[in-house]
């Protein structure tokens, strides 16, 4: 049974505070002795905890480092990531009428997407363990973190990438930073397969999010978000709406939250309703909602033009599809028309996004014409990726350039002077 709960002994593992418990079994391990990524007892997913949890007086700064009290190490290999804008859309917000919606642009961060925000962390844990090589299976954006950040730690990068499935602007990022790239010929979860072989003969050290490290660096989304939306409004959001891919934000989120709740900083009550969005082509986590089942099956074949979320079996499920019931959410599939007519939704209020990010919307879209979100819900839509990030897809979306003659009088024209 999923254990989510915070409280209790802290066991002898623990170093400076911080150790590993299984979310399955309970069996808890040294945080830093050796890389660890699953539970040796159980093979289940592994959980970051403290000693002591904090509240929002305890944190100083800007950034993904303002809540290093809540993290598992002082300080990062950093590139001042975070800090991340949360803007208004009052053309979406007036479409589909909710009291209010907020855009949390995570693709506002240094490499353009919420993925620094585990690297940061990530890599330096990497560097405390005394790891050499890094690695990851990507879909493209964990990719061009984990090579900056690599680069930025001086460690050789390794990321595995599915065959002619990956944005063009994520892999010239990959590329300048100096990784080594390898395309494999099958798909993100095949990748990940061989990756996960890789760290456990100890060639690699896994920076997918089945790292729990990583995570921590992502509940910093939440933390962050919920000091945003206070100080613009005086409110909590009662609606999280976010796009799934491996699940880890959806994890993420929600230990944030019961972090929160743990240190007395917020009530259970007051924990934001998480939604999930997948594309209706890779929508594993979708399906075992609807089915009430107690765990995803995964998808063999996937496709989706949101190219960020193409993921037949998200790593984070046992985290997140308990995330989603306990917070009283759900999780829907949209279609890629309706992802691209998001995508050109919220640039028309000046917001620039990949595909992937776009399914936030167009599952709130989805789900307020359901009836599944009412009226009176204050609501953040979490946004992933830049929209150069994938630069076909913003040209596909956007309108075509008119060839015009050399001439004053024919730009007018064409303009509608």
């Amino acid at each position: 049974m999923t254990d989510l709960s915070l409280s209790g002994p802290v066991p002898d593992e623990a170093e400076d505070g911080v150790y590993l418990a299984c979310i399955e079994c309970g069996e808890t391990f040294a945080p830093f002795a050796e890389p660890t990524y699953e539970c040796a007892a159980c093979g289940s997913l592994l959980e970051v905890r403290y000693d002591e949890y904090h509240g929002f007086d305890s944190f100083a700064g800007a950034g993904v480092w303002r809540y290093d009290a809540a993290l598992p190490v002082d300080d990062g290999v950093s590139i001042d990531e975070g800090n991340t804008p949360l803007y208004e859309a009052p053309t979406i917000e007036d479409e589909v009428g909710v009291a209010d919606l907020r855009i949390k642009h995570e693709g506002m961060n240094p490499t353009g997407s919420f993925k620094d925000r585990g690297m940061t962390v990530g890599v330096r844990v990497a560097e405390r363990i005394g790891v050499g090589r890094l690695a990851c299976a990507s879909t493209g954006n964990t990719s061009a973190a984990l090579s900056a950040y690599g680069a930025r730690a001086d460690k050789e990068t390794l990321v595995l990438l599915p065959e002619g499935k990956v944005a063009a602007g994520k892999l010239a990022q990959a590329s300048l930073h100096g990784a080594t790239m390898l395309e494999v010929e099958g798909n993100f979860d095949d990748c990940l397969d061989i990756v996960s072989e890789l760290a456990d003969r100890g060639e690699v050290y896994l920076l997918n999010s089945l790292n729990p490290f990583r995570l921590e660096g992502q509940k910093t989304i939440g933390l962050e978000m919920l000091e945003q939306f206070r100080d613009q409004t005086g409110d909590l959001p009662d609606r999280i709406v976010l796009p799934v891919g491996n699940a880890g934000n959806t994890a993420a989120l929600h230990k944030a939250f019961r972090e929160l709740v743990e240190a007395g900083e917020i009530e259970e009550s007051e924990v934001p309703t998480l939604t999930g969005v997948q594309a209706a082509g890779a929508a594993p986590l979708v399906e075992a909602v609807e089915e009430e089942a107690d765990e995803v099956t995964r998808w063999a074949e996937v496709e989706t033009r949101a190219t960020a979320i193409r993921i037949g079996e998200p790593v984070n499920w046992p985290k997140a599809l308990p995330a989603i019931r306990q917070t009283g959410g759900t999780a829907v599939a949209v279609t890629d028309d309706e992802i691209t007519d998001a995508q050109r939704s919220l640039a028309e209020d000046g917001i620039g996004v990949e595909p992937a990010s776009a399914a936030s919307v167009a599952g709130l879209r989805k789900l307020r014409d359901a009836g599944e979100i009412g009226a009176d819900e204050q609501v953040v839509c979490l946004t992933t990726g830049h929209l150069l990030k994938d630069p076909d897809a913003a040209a596909e979306a956007g309108t075509d350039p008119q060839t015009v003659e050399n001439s004053v009088s024919a730009v007018l024209d064409a303009a509608g002077d």
